[in-house]
């Protein structure tokens, strides 16, 4: 899917075509096919297979440099379909005409900007929109991030009284969550540090161009990432030693389960071996006595209540 978009006159026009795309759009491309990707090529003058690469969910975050185009790729987030979190490769392209986003998804981050709600955003100002990008992804991070921590704390009240291995597997699914955000933040930043140093260089001011207002934002951007970071490594290490914790909780829930019921097997086996007794083909006492099922039954029912006691006070039951 390729969308074409425009401010004019403050007002986002996102019913042009591709052929129609004048300089200052914004060409957004959503998991294309390779009829599309000739398209865009065919517009924008950026090699095919280039924007290809984009398209590779195992693209690294990384910032590239031709003559005629810069090529910016990060990781965003993104939740599946499984309550999950994971990233995924968003590709950026800033020529001397239009900015080019490339993704495999329509994701979140983009939407705010299709959808004409994000302040200050205009598709003619090339670096301020990818800026813009970058701390739409940093803060939606954050608030990932947050909804993890408010899951861990549900889980934590669970697992308090669970023996099932439903919520510890859960746990586990945030870990790997976390992981994959440490590793795109940690990418994100790079990438934001060799964008700060291009403000020097004055060969690409055709392509990227910095005022004090686009260069305040990417120092925005770049905290809000560090802050993510620091939230991610301090999730993960909270993650990670209610893991442990949970797991021997889970056990010791386990065992205090079958010392109850081995408790209880004691308990039921006292009777059981009185009855047995006088069950045997042989003169017993009270085989003549009228009262004697009773006899027998108060004896094993004393016997029984002793053994309770006796357990009860070696904390075994």
């Amino acid at each position: 899917m390729i969308q074409v978009y425009k401010h004019s006159n403050g007002h986002l026009d996102g019913n042009i075509s591709l052929a129609a795309a004048e300089k200052g759009s914004w060409i957004n491309v959503v998991n294309p096919d390779s009829d599309d990707l000739q398209l865009v090529s065919m517009v924008t003058e950026i090699p095919t297979d280039v924007l290809k690469t984009a398209l590779d969910t195992e693209e690294r975050s990384h910032v590239e440099i031709e003559d005629n185009y810069v090529f910016v790729v990060i990781n965003i987030p993104i939740i599946l379909e499984t309550d999950s979190y994971d990233t995924l490769p968003l590709g950026i392209f800033i020529t001397s005409d239009f900015i080019v986003t490339l993704c495999i998804q329509e994701t979140e981050v983009m939407r705010a900007f299709t959808k004409n709600t994000y302040p200050l955003f205009h598709t003619f100002k090339k670096t301020r929109f990818l800026f813009q990008i970058l701390y739409r992804s940093a803060t939606l991070f954050l608030r990932y991030l947050m909804q993890i921590n408010h899951r861990t704390d549900d889980l934590e009240e669970t697992l308090r009284h669970s023996m099932r291995n439903k919520e510890f597997f859960m746990l586990l699914e945030l870990q790997k969550s976390l992981t994959y955000f440490t590793s795109a933040l940690r990418g994100n930043g790079i990438v934001m540090e060799r964008l700060m140093r291009l403000r020097r260089n004055t060969a690409l001011h055709h392509l990227i161009k910095m005022y004090e207002e686009d260069e305040d934002l990417l120092e925005d951007v770049i905290i809000e990432n560090k802050q993510a970071i620091e939230m991610v490594e301090m999730y993960s290490n909270i993650l990670m030693s209610m893991s442990d914790t949970f797991a021997s909780i889970i056990s010791n829930n386990l065992n205090i389960v079958m010392k109850f019921l081995a408790s209880i097997t004691i308990m039921l086996a006292v009777p059981t071996i009185i009855f047995s007794l006088w069950g045997i083909n042989v003169q017993v006492p009270f085989q003549d006595s009228a009262n004697g099922f009773f006899f027998v039954s108060g004896i094993a029912l004393i016997c029984t209540i002793t053994a309770a006691i006796l357990l009860w006070r070696k904390d075994l039951f």
